[in-house]
């Protein structure tokens, strides 16, 4: 008996593990609070998070209106950043010389400290979080692209030379088609990080978004409502990823016709 998996078996196992797992974990949060009489204040239930989600959906989608239109912005600004970085040091040996170990050592400030400083230089609209939000998950994008374009194969870009290629035509057709893996994987984890920075720029200086409402949730040490927050933070990262996904999908086939 062969014991290969199929590809239809193998796309279903991809969706069911996953859900599974998920569902075996919320049981067994719902029973560990329920058995053991965990008060709703340390860690509610699902249920009462389920409960929270369909009582305040409204407010919930009014915050996350918010919070997700300035993580997309936030996140497509990195990307075009991260990608006009890695064009400018892959074309310029000596500016990847100059700026490439400091562009590494400024990825190691603990950026959500300096948080503060954007609400000072920009105030507290939305341009201080998003500047913030861009300022702490371009990075991801910029080495992931600059790896993409340095690595291409040298032979492909022989060949191409030896039929008189201009560096241009080298560039837009075997580098950026090479490094474009490399690109959204960068996006992919800027994608997680822009989110993370609209919530932190929320935290300091917005009466809107999702990270108000959490905290106005915690002065309050209503739980629940928290957790309901946290849900509606991952629907938005998880669409936001998969907006990527497709994005990705449509450039790959479009490049390579």
């Amino acid at each position: 008996m062969s014991s290969t998996v199929t590809p239809t078996r193998e796309r279903a196992l991809t969706v069911l593990l996953p859900v599974l797992t998920a569902v075996v974990f919320l049981s067994c949060w719902q029973a560990f609070t329920k058995l053991w009489a965990v008060p709703a204040v340390i860690l509610p239930a699902p249920s009462d998070i389920a409960h929270q989600l369909a009582g305040a959906w409204r407010e919930l989608l009014y915050q996350a209106s918010f919070t997700g239109a300035e993580s997309v912005a936030a996140c497509f600004l990195s990307a075009a950043l991260g990608a006009l970085v890695a064009a400018t040091l892959a074309a310029s040996p000596l500016l990847r010389q100059m700026l490439y170990p400091n562009l590494v050592a400024f990825q190691l400030i603990p950026k959500i400290a300096l948080a503060p400083l954007f609400v000072i230089w920009l105030g507290i609209d939305a341009p201080s979080r998003l500047v913030f939000s861009v300022f702490i998950s371009f990075f991801p994008v910029a080495i992931g692209t600059l790896t993409g374009l340095l690595d291409t194969n040298p032979n492909a870009i022989r060949l191409c030379q030896s039929l008189t290629a201009s560096p241009s035509q080298i560039f837009r057709h075997v580098q950026v088609p090479y490094a474009l893996p490399f690109f959204f994987s960068g996006m992919k984890v800027a994608a997680t990080l822009s989110v993370i920075g609209i919530i932190v720029g929320e935290f300091i200086s917005s009466k809107h978004g999702l990270g108000s409402y959490i905290l106005l949730a915690g002065s309050r040490a209503e739980t629940a409502r928290i957790f309901a927050a946290v849900v509606v933070l991952c629907a938005i990262g998880l669409a936001l990823y998969g907006m990527i996904v497709w994005l990705e999908l449509r450039v790959r086939k479009a490049w390579h016709g």
